[in-house]
C-alpha cells in the first residue's frame, strides 16, 4: 500500500524560519485531503510566515506537516 508519507512532492516550496512550507494554498490544500484520509482526520490548511502549511488532530494531538526532502513531516509550530 502506499502511504502520502512515500509519495514526493514536487510543488513549489519556500523556506521561512528554516521550514520548507508550500508556497501556495492550492497545493497545500491538496496535500491536506490526501494526508486527512490517509490519517482519517480532519486537515486544514495555514499560513505560516510566507508559505503554506497542513495542519490536523491525531489521537487528539494538534499537528502540522511541512515538507523536508520532498516528503511531508511532521514539524513543531514554534
Amino acid at each position: 500500500m502506499n502511504t502520502v508519507f512515500a509519495a514526493p512532492v514536487f510543488d513549489t516550496t519556500v523556506i521561512f524560519e528554516g521550514k520548507e512550507l508550500f508556497k501556495g494554498k492550492s497545493a497545500a490544500e491538496n496535500w491536506a485531503k490526501k494526508l486527512g484520509a490517509e490519517l482519517d482526520c480532519v486537515t486544514t490548511v495555514e499560513k505560516i510566515g510566507t508559505g503554506w502549511a497542513i495542519c490536523g488532530n491525531v489521537d487528539g494531538e494538534d499537528c502540522v506537516w511541512a515538507i523536508l526532502g520532498q516528503r511531508l513531516k511532521r514539524i513543531n509550530r514554534e
